[in-house]
């Protein structure tokens, strides 16, 4: 039963015998080296040795008979599952081919509600062919298995995946109900799935035949348009509405995701705009090329009944960046927000090349039912920098999933765990721009300012602003034309390290495009150059001296003056944009766009911790200024010598 197997600890070996398989097949097999023909063999092999176990039968152990009964077996599955499986579908192996990965899938207790085969096989036959340029990435199963866990589908209830790819979600969604004793024929009628891609359709069928063996509620067609494949509406009954939503939505913003026609069914195809009381409001313009995870948001919440549970894998910038604040609205004026987990970059890796370092969460939402007066419950937020998998794709041990999910569960039963990045509740009142992503709201930032408040003057940048102390622009693209025209140097987020300018820069520009920005960028002696845009470096720091005022520096940049340095001296402000509680406030609020980070205009949240205490303010100042024209005289002299080596007299 359920209770007694734990969900989150995988079958270690899977993948490796699919792995083995993998590489024996593409050595062996004559005519069916690509790997999608290479994983439809191991599939149909797959599937007879499940159809023998659970038949109580046994293989035989010799080669030519062993290939006989696979075929009988397979003649069977067509029979019983013919939607998997085609009429004329053959065992392709020869009997000595088959005989080897017959040995290999014994090892595998393919009844163990755990297992997931065609899963493990698709990860490891897909790997270097993962569809990302559709926006296809298939969904690790670590976060399969958390997902259908928070939203714990239960006998009886409904389940849809409308963008089921290879039917991960379907597969683990149909092993748990099995496991909690629901019939398998009654489990392949309440998981339903659609997907656009015929062969992933396929496949999403096998993934539910393989645990059911009956038919699959699979469909072909285009979720958005509600369309079949063959043209005619999607036969699909979602009246009523379906009691569990898990999805993972194609994304990307230079997918079409819709024709106009289609578009114009979608609230969230139109336009917003900003309103009275900070509210957004649908124009009657359409946007365009408006990305498919945002009409998909939309259509997952529809397709849920009221008090129904969506769970879905979103691009951590649709929660939190400035174009896709309305989408956030509207997903808190059709639910409850009930968990919002961000997942590490390597979650979607599949090699060194394969897979997307696209950061995502979990989300999980509860369809609001009509009931006025009714309060918004407390999310449960939490950060993951482990889980499972390296850069590369590759199992390691770290993996912070089960606790966070640990902790889920204390948060949903009414017994909050101590506040860290793992897991805390954040009021659905304290969000703050329609800004969702966990680890703007991590605990530790806020510890850390609290324990200062007495010491320190907690001064945020657009206080600073607006108060005329301090004025922040941004520096420019030259094109990469530019580079290699002059001597003067075009400075880029790599070129600032340890307050200062690298001696030399990776770029330079032509005194022409210098004198075009040299008044728009205005650097001065003073100036306090910071990244704002990148991977590792946003928040790096560069003081300008006399020494670099001749530069052009790029849009990925922010150049801070100090106005009134009466008030506030720019080397002082410098220790402080260094500093751990402005560090880690950058870590907070760095978010993830397409496949950089940003900063952004939140800048000017950050809280700078000034000491009360003058003489103090003034020993800092004083600290970071020697060092600083320490910096500058070794590197003079170190240009100098390099000017010496090659002087003639």
């Amino acid at each position: 039963m359920l209770e007694e197997t734990d969900f989150s600890v995988p079958v270690p070996q899977a993948r490796e015998v699919f792995t083995r398989l993998r590489n024996f097949l593409a050595g062996r097999l004559v005519g069916a080296t690509r790997d999608a023909a290479l994983l439809d063999e191991v599939l149909r092999c797959v599937f007879c040795r499940a159809l023998t176990v659970r038949g109580g039968e046994a293989a035989p152990d010799e080669a030519g008979a062993l290939l006989g009964f696979y075929r009988a077996q397979l003649a069977r599955l067509k029979a019983l599952i013919p939607d998997v499986f085609a009429a004329d579908a053959q065992i392709g192996l020869d009997a000595a081919t088959l005989l080897e990965v017959d040995r290999e899938l014994r090892t595998l207790d393919l009844d163990d509600p755990r297992c997931d085969p065609i899963g493990d096989a698709y990860e490891v036959f897909t790997a270097a062919a993962t569809r990302g340029f559709e926006g296809q990435f298939f969904t690790p199963q670590t976060a399969v298995r958390m997902l259908v866990d928070l939203v714990d589908p239960r006998p009886g209830e409904r389940v849809i995946d409308p963008a089921c790819g290879a039917g991960g979600f379907l597969s683990h969604t149909a092993r748990r109900l099995v496991a909690r004793g629901v019939p398998p024929a009654e489990v392949a009628r309440s998981v339903v799935g659609i997907d656009k891609d015929r062969y992933l359709a396929g496949l999403a069928r096998a993934h539910v035949g393989l645990v059911t063996m009956s038919p699959a509620q699979v469909h072909c067609g285009d979720t958005l348009a509600w369309q079949a494949d063959d043209g005619g509406p999607l036969r699909c009954d979602v009246q009523g509405g379906f009691d569990v939503v898990l999805a993972n939505p194609p994304f990307g913003a230079k997918i079409v995701a819709a024709s106009t026609e289609v578009q114009q069914t979608f609230a969230l195809g139109y336009v917003w705009r900003l309103g009275p009381n900070d509210r957004w409001a649908p124009t009657s313009r359409l946007q365009r090329g408006v990305s498919p995870q945002v009409l998909f948001v939309e259509r997952l919440l529809a397709l849920a009944r009221p008090g129904g549970r969506v769970g879905l894998v979103v691009p951590e910038s649709l929660i939190s960046g400035k174009s896709y604040r309305h989408v956030v609205q509207y997903m808190f004026e059709q639910a409850d927000l009930r968990a919002v987990i961000g997942m590490p970059e390597e979650l979607f890796k599949t090699s060194g090349k394969g897979g997307t370092h696209t950061k995502v969460c979990l989300m999980l939402l509860n369809r609001r039912e009509p009931a006025p007066g009714s309060t918004r419950p407390a999310i449960f937020m939490a950060e993951a920098a482990w889980c499972g998998k390296d850069s590369r794709g590759r199992s390691i041990a770290r993996d912070e999933l089960p606790e966070i999910e640990a902790r889920f569960r204390q948060h949903a039963a009414g017994s909050p765990p101590e506040a860290s990045r793992l897991g805390h509740a954040v009021a659905a009142e304290a969000v703050r721009g329609n800004v969702l992503a966990p680890r703007y709201y991590d605990p530790k930032v806020a510890a850390i300012l609290a324990g200062l408040q007495h010491t320190h003057e907690l001064v945020t940048v657009q206080q600073l602003l607006d108060d005329g102390i301090l004025a922040i622009t941004s520096g420019h693209e030259v094109g990469k034309l530019a580079y290699g025209g002059g001597d003067v140097p075009f400075v880029r987020t790599s070129d600032l390290s340890n307050w200062e300018l690298k001696l030399d820069p990776k770029h330079c520009v032509g005194q022409e495009v210098y004198e075009s920005l040299r008044a728009k960028q205005d650097v001065r002696a003073g100036d306090i150059l910071m990244v704002r845009d990148g991977t590792y470096l946003i928040g790096t720091c560069a003081f300008i001296t006399e020494h670099d005022t001749r530069i052009v520096f790029q849009s990925h940049l922010l150049k801070l003056r100090v106005c009134r340095p009466e008030l506030l001296s720019p080397y002082l402000l410098l220790a402080a944009l260094g500093s751990e509680p402005v560090r880690k406030q950058i870590e907070a609020k760095r978010f993830t766009q397409d496949i950089i980070d940003s900063l952004g205009d939140r800048v000017g949240e950050l809280v700078l911790p000034l000491p009360r205490d003058p003489a103090q303010r003034a020993r800092i100042a004083g600290m970071v200024e020697a060092s600083i024209r320490e910096r500058v005289a070794s590197r003079e002299r170190a240009r100098a010598a390099c000017l010496e080596v090659a002087r003639v007299d």
